[in-house]
C-alpha cells in the first residue's frame, strides 16, 4: 500500500437498492468526482497504486466494491451489468455526485458503459481498461474464436459446480489466474488479498454470477449500443494482453474516442503499470488530447 494511503483514503458503507456497498473514499470532497470500479477477480484493492495521486491532484476519488465483491452485500441475484450500474449510480447520488468521471477495468467497464449508456448525461468523462463490452464486434470475434484467455466464461457460467470445484482452493485458483494473465510479476501477497475476498461466505458465487449474466448483458448491450456515447472516453489494454483491440472495441460504442495500448503491461492495468495509467488518467481528465496511441 502506498504511504500515504491511510492519510488521504477513509472507509465508507453505503445503503443503495437495498444493499449495503463498501467504497474507499479520499481527496477533496469539492473535487470533481472520479468513480473506480474494479473487475473479477478483483475488489477496490487493484486502485491502490492510482488513488493517490488522482486525490493529491484535487479529484474526490471513490473506488468502489460492486455488488458481490470485496466488502460489499451479496445478495442471490442482480449481477446484469445495468443492475450494477444502477447500484453505483445510487451510490454516487448518496453523496450528492449527479455528474460524474467514471473508470472501469474488466467486468467494471461493462458496469460503467452500462451507467453510460442509461444516464449519459451523468457521466462527464467514461474510461474503460482491459476488456471488451458484450455485443460488441470484438467481444462476438473473441467468443467465436475460443480465444484461449476465455476459457473461463464455460466454467464460471455452470452454476453450482464452478463453486464445487473451486471452493477450498480459492487462492491456488486465483493466483494462477493473476499470474497466467500477467507480464510483470505481482506479489504472491497482493493477489492473496483478492482471494481472501472471493472465499468469503458467498464471494465465489457472486464473482461467478457476474459471468452467469452475460447472455442478459449481450442483449440489453445491443440496445443500448443503437445509440453511441457522446461524452469523451479513454479506450486502453495492455499490449502482452488486449492491445489495440480496446480502443477498437471503444470506437463501436462512441463518438469521442482516444487511447492504445499500455506499454509492458498484461491483463492488469492498474496493478502492473499504476504509474502510466496515472499519467494518462490525469491528462485525460484534465485535458482530452495528447494520451497514448
Amino acid at each position: 500500500m502506498p504511504v500515504n494511503f491511510d492519510r488521504l483514503f477513509s472507509r465508507h458503507y453505503e445503503e443503495v437498492n437495498g444493499l449495503r456497498l463498501h467504497c474507499v473514499i479520499g481527496g477533496p470532497r469539492e473535487g470533481e468526482p472520479v468513480i473506480l470500479l474494479h473487475g473479477w477477480p478483483q475488489t477496490w484493492y487493484v486502485w491502490r497504486h492510482v488513488m493517490p495521486a488522482l486525490a493529491e491532484a484535487g479529484y474526490w476519488t471513490i473506488a468502489v466494491d460492486y455488488r458481490g465483491a470485496g466488502d460489499s452485500d451479496k445478495p442471490r441475484d442482480g449481477y446484469d451489468k445495468a443492475t450494477m450500474a444502477a447500484d453505483i449510480r445510487a451510490l454516487a447520488h448518496a453523496f450528492g455526485a449527479t455528474r460524474i468521471n467514471l473508470v472501469g477495468r474488466d467486468i467494471g467497464v461493462m458496469v460503467a458503459y452500462a451507467y453510460a449508456a442509461q444516464w449519459p448525461d451523468e457521466v462527464a468523462k467514461l474510461v474503460m481498461l482491459d476488456v471488451p463490452v458484450p455485443g460488441t464486434r470484438v467481444w462476438n470475434e473473441a467468443k467465436a474464436k475460443a480465444d484461449p484467455q476465455i476459457w473461463h466464461f464455460g466454467l464460471h457460467q455452470q452454476r453450482d459446480i464452478a463453486e464445487m470445484l473451486i471452493a477450498g482452493h480459492e487462492t491456488e485458483y486465483i493466483l494462477d489466474f493473476y499470474k497466467k494473465r500477467a507480464y510483470v510479476s505481482l506479489a504472491d501477497e497482493d493477489i492473496a488479498v483478492y482471494a481472501r475476498a472471493y472465499a468469503a461466505p458467498g464471494g465465489l458465487r457472486a464473482g461467478f454470477e457476474l459471468y452467469r449474466a452475460f447472455p442478459e448483458d449481450e442483449r440489453r448491450f445491443k440496445a443500448f449500443m443503437a445509440t453511441k456515447l457522446s461524452m469523451p472516453v479513454l479506450a486502453l489494454a495492455g499490449d502482452r494482453s488486449n492491445g489495440m483491440s480496446e480502443l477498437e472495441m471503444a470506437q463501436e460504442l462512441a463518438d469521442n474516442v482516444q487511447g492504445g495500448v499500455v506499454p509492458n503491461t498484461g491483463h492488469w492495468t492498474p496493478d502492473e503499470n499504476p504509474e502510466f495509467l496515472v499519467e494518462q488518467l490525469l491528462r485525460f481528465f484534465g485535458h482530452t488530447q495528447d494520451v497514448a496511441q
